[in-house]
């Protein structure tokens, strides 16, 4: 039987570049352990765009590579040497790989590919899309605003205008988020008017939509998403920190968070929040794979939705593996599921 040739796609042009060889680096590990199933032709995106072709030493030293190295020509962004390719594995998060753009590619080349199509990549990416395709399927949510990088950068009366109506609309605290950024890059808690101010000048600098959310006491739960048309939840996870809020150090830093798998919360609580979680999934159109996050305000008993991720992170401490792994499925089982997904989309997809 011939072996499959996955092209281990990781890299890109994002703040979680790092964060992405990491993944890949555990994927890899992961279609190895299949090596009578799988060829892995690994394909490094640089900082500047570049692709790499045959990239095994990006991975085995786990560092990007810097500006002008591994090309073959500075004239080629993407070479014509790429081996064929069965299936692609976008090990990408963030922009420029989880927002819909490599999912185009790919989709104008015809090549099957893991996860989520350009449609929900894209709600995914971007927090207010995100957050208006969950407001129409009735998903509660925590009261947010809209803010443009030009209110932001705009004369002296209308900024103030601006910072009175979230402080009226939401109150203190409140979070700061630049709308496209993944892996809480950017993002600010502000507890009065000068850290709100602060907190906006520099979501403003990475992105021209913002979204402003009311803050809340609950406890950070999570679920994983698994599937096509008929996806499936997994057990509940739940993350503990003593920082402000969930932000990049927190997250990617061994010892920093801890993770409660699964989470103990009452039965009809876990339901509500697999069963949301799959119709926030379907809501964007989902496939393969999503980590869905909510707020589960324990006072009152509220289920809150916070976001979808549509390639959450593949580490040694990332939550969707865990996840997975808790409710029966080992991280070869799942990469194995991953690609069957991917084939079975593109199959239905070209029907």
């Amino acid at each position: 039987m011939a072996k499959v040739r996955v092209g281990l796609l990781f890299g890109g042009c994002s703040g979680e570049h790092e964060v992405s060889i990491f993944s890949a680096q555990a994927i890899a590990r992961g279609l190895a352990s299949g090596a009578d199933k799988y060829d892995v032709v690994p394909v490094y995106i640089r900082k500047d765009g570049v692709w790499v072709v045959d990239a095994h030493g990006v991975l085995t030293a786990g560092k990007p590579l810097a500006v002008g190295e591994g090309a073959v020509s500075p004239m080629d962004r993407i070479p014509a040497s790429i081996p064929e390719i069965d299936i692609w594995f976008p090990v990408l998060h963030g922009p420029n790989g989880e927002d819909g753009t490599i999912q185009g590619l790919l989709e104008l080349m015809q090549m099957p590919y893991v996860g989520c199509g350009v449609l929900a990549s894209a709600v995914g990416m971007d927090k207010l899309a995100m957050k208006s395709a969950f407001a129409q399927v009735g998903l509660p949510q925590v009261k947010y605003m809209e803010v443009l990088r030009s209110q932001v950068y705009s004369n002296p009366c209308v900024f103030p205008k601006l910072c009175d109506d979230i402080e009226t609309t939401l109150g203190y605290p409140c979070f700061v988020k630049p709308a496209n950024l993944g892996s809480s890059v950017g993002i600010a808690k502000a507890k009065d008017r000068q850290e709100l101010e602060a907190a906006l000048d520099s979501a403003a600098s990475y992105d021209r939509r913002i979204i402003v959310e009311a803050g809340v006491v609950a406890r950070e739960v999570e679920c994983a998403i698994l599937g096509n048309d008929n996806p499936k939840a997994s057990v509940i996870g739940e993350i503990s920190f003593d920082a402000d809020f969930y932000d990049y150090e927190t997250k990617y830093t061994s010892g920093q968070a801890e993770l409660a798998i699964p989470a103990k919360l009452p039965p009809d609580v876990v339901n509500t929040i697999q069963e949301q979680a799959i119709q926030a999934f379907q809501a964007i159109d989902g496939a393969g794979l999503s980590r869905v996050d909510f707020f589960y305000i324990e006072a009152t008993g509220e289920v809150l939705i916070n976001e979808i991720n549509t390639f959450p992170g593949f580490t040694a401490t990332s939550m969707y593996p865990m996840l997975w792994q808790a409710t029966g499925v080992e991280f070869e089982q799942l990469i194995d599921r991953l690609i069957q997904l991917g084939m079975e989309r593109t199959a239905n997809t070209s029907s």
